[in-house]
């Protein structure tokens, strides 16, 4: 029997996970029928995209605020809709704000609702547990450590590991990738990943340029790529790329029309040897392809004094903020963050990873290690838990 699914997936990252769970669901029962909000990585799963990602893709407080009419209007259409038409479940994809307070209102109006991607309680705000506890009928976790966390405060839990682990081989072909962005083999490549949002671009990619050009002068035959999400970022990065240029630098960006699903960032570390990356979900993807990298990320004043006033925190629980670190419990890669995160910073602990071979094996392989600990066939695990769900609430 037919049934549906609500939906709601936010940014690049969320889209693709939610995309590899999905197919995984549809394998499990192909009856289901998918609605709301995602990418083109759901509209390819054959989801009805009531409203694009990008219409939640907002960077933190200040950014909210400033796209708040379009948010409001975002969730009372879909809200209305499912209050009005109740799926037969709904699953919120990371977006907590978003999905947080979406869930909570379908939930008490007898809706099962599963969020996958916990909110990272265990750096910011911890409190939210309770919140969450009566948003959610089912959380679905990435990470093994969350599962204890959730466990802990009777919450519903599954840990399913991280799709983008099945999805990335345990093995990388850097060959493979090289050929297919035309890079030579013999090259030294860097790859960096100023971020998806407009603002990332805006603070990260001046400081990621100038430690470029640092490295070229070190070594003129450094290639330097990087990988843009849509046209618009790429438009946005080039407009300071004019104001820092690189010599031998690449911006690439994937094509609509060249029938395949794959990032195109993950070609492009896949081909490098060295990453230079915003925190975020593409320091996992960096970590999963055994890419030694630098983590860095900034605030403006106002985001850091909006976050201490909201968290009431100075800095995270943990040490570390990038994910390969987090999960390895160990400061496996270097993070320059905030007033650390000058181009000399970062173009000497980059060149540090070029040019040291033993600790860039080193790094290789605890990102193995990490690899297979996140490796469980996400997909198939989610969508039985979906489905117990399905069924408990029928």
């Amino acid at each position: 029997m037919t049934w549906r699914l609500g939906l709601v997936a936010g940014e690049p990252s969320g889209d693709l996970i939610a995309a590899r769970v999905l197919a995984g669901l549809k394998l499990a029962d192909p009856s289901v029928l998918t609605e709301g909000i995602g990418g083109p990585q759901l509209a390819a799963q054959g989801v009805n995209i009531w409203h694009p990602m990008h219409a939640l893709s907002v960077f933190g407080y200040v950014d909210a605020i400033k796209r708040l009419p379009t948010l409001i209007r975002t969730y009372q259409d879909v809200k209305n809709k499912w209050l009005s038409n109740s799926p037969s479940i709904f699953l919120g994809v990371d977006a907590p704000d978003f999905n947080l307070r979406l869930e909570h209102r379908l939930k008490s109006a007898g809706i099962p609702t599963i969020h996958f991607v916990g909110p990272s309680i265990w750096a910011w705000r911890y409190e939210r547990i309770h919140f969450i506890r009566q948003a959610v009928s089912h959380m679905l976790v990435l990470f093994p450590f969350e599962e204890a966390i959730y466990k802990k405060e009777k919450i519903p839990v599954t840990y399913v590991g991280h799709p983008l682990a099945d999805a990335i081989a345990l093995e990388p072909d850097q060959a493979r990738a090289r050929v297919k962005l035309g890079i030579d083999h013999n090259s030294r490549v860097l790859a960096i990943l100023p971020g998806s949002r407009s603002s990332e671009i805006k603070l990260m990619a001046p400081r990621f340029l100038q430690a470029a050009q640092k490295l070229v002068k070190r070594d003129p035959a450094l290639v330097c790529v990087v990988p843009m999400v849509n046209a618009q970022r790429q438009a946005e990065f080039n407009a300071l790329l004019a104001m820092y240029p690189v010599p031998n630098l690449r911006c690439v960006l994937a094509s609509s029309t060249d029938g395949s699903d794959r990032p195109i960032a993950w070609d492009v570390l896949e081909a490098c040897d060295v990453s230079l990356v915003t925190s975020g979900t593409a320091t996992l993807e960096a970590a999963l392809f055994k890419r030694p990298m630098v983590i860095s990320y900034v605030l403006s004043p106002l985001m850091r004094r909006i976050m201490s006033w909201k968290s009431g925190q100075q800095r995270p629980y943990l040490p570390w903020v990038g994910l390969p670190n987090v999960l390895s419990n160990d400061f496996v890669v270097p993070e320059l963050l905030q007033d650390d995160a000058t181009p000399e910073n970062l173009a000497q602990e980059i060149w540090e990873l070029l040019t040291g071979d033993t600790r860039a094996e080193q790094i290789r392989s605890r990102f193995a290690d990490l690899h297979r600990t996140l490796q469980c066939n996400t997909p198939a695990r989610a969508a039985q838990a979906i489905l117990q769900v399905l069924d408990e609430h029928r």
